[in-house]
């Protein structure tokens, strides 16, 4: 599984899924995901973010899909801050 970013129709907030792994268990395994999510201020510098959440993959996807119902693009413009 690989990072997704999104952002939205006014470029000024993104939203980052990437696979959780939870390693307090012996045999770690991805069965959830990490929305993390933020502000951008200037195209040209890091976005601010403001938080995060661990989420079952499938509300992940319900969300995803609604983000891009609202018009939310995907992006790789921020992958090397992340």
């Amino acid at each position: 599984m690989e990072k997704f970013i999104l952002i939205n129709k006014a470029r000024s907030r993104i939203k980052v899924f990437e696979p959780f792994e939870d390693t307090s268990k012996p045999s770690p395994n991805i069965d959830a995901m990490m929305i993390s999510y933020g502000c951008v201020y200037k195209r040209s510098s890091k976005p601010v973010m403001k938080g995060s959440r661990v989420e079952t993959i499938e509300a992940a996807r319900k969300e995803y899909a609604e983000l891009l119902k609202e018009g939310w693009k995907k992006t790789s413009i921020f992958r090397s801050y992340f």
